[in-house]
């Protein structure tokens, strides 16, 4: 049976892991939005927006030196979809890459605020809950204080207050009957 540290340390990877794939994917795996060649960096939205714009712009002269081709993926360069189509398959690429997120964390601004802007998210979550006192039989490096401010928070004593747990008892006894 695995811990809950497992678990969500285990969580914590899955989502650095995923988020890396998404990073990869969008950005190039720069450390930021840099890779975009857009004037608007600072969420993956306004660059799609700032693209989509740029495209209708882009209609009037592809027109003149291009078919439009909506049935099938442009085969030269001298085919390519219509405007309607390319805002359709950008607006497809943007509701893959959200995946229906609410709209408050639909863009990577707003998923790294929930996060804290905490760029070792799950290292900051894997130490906090690895500052939990364990309820199983594993060891656990907690420093003195650690230990002593657990035992107040849940009541508890330590070996300073009631001794060492190993005393032999019946030995006491019996040297006491000497």
């Amino acid at each position: 049976m695995s811990t809950l540290v497992t678990r969500i340390g285990d969580l914590a990877t899955r989502v650095a892991t995923e988020s890396k794939a998404h990073k990869t994917l969008i950005n190039g795996n720069a450390a930021d939005l840099s890779a975009l060649t857009t004037t608007t960096k600072t969420n993956l939205v306004a660059a799609l927006n700032e693209l989509k714009g740029g495209l209708s712009d882009l209609e009037g002269q592809l027109a003149a030196s291009t078919s439009i081709n909506d049935e099938a993926s442009p085969t030269s360069s001298t085919e390519t979809y219509s405007v309607s189509k390319i805002i359709d398959v950008v607006n497809t690429a943007i509701a893959a890459v959200t995946n229906g997120a609410p709209e408050a964390l639909d863009t990577l601004d707003e998923l790294a605020a929930a996060l804290g802007d905490d760029g070792n998210f799950a290292a900051t979550v894997t130490t906090s809950l690895a500052n939990r006192v364990r309820t199983d039989t594993a060891a656990q490096g907690l420093t003195t204080q650690q230990q002593t401010n657990a035992r107040t928070n849940i009541g508890a004593v330590g070996t300073a207050e009631i001794g060492t747990p190993d005393t032999n008892f019946v030995d006491t006894f019996n040297a006491g009957l000497v």
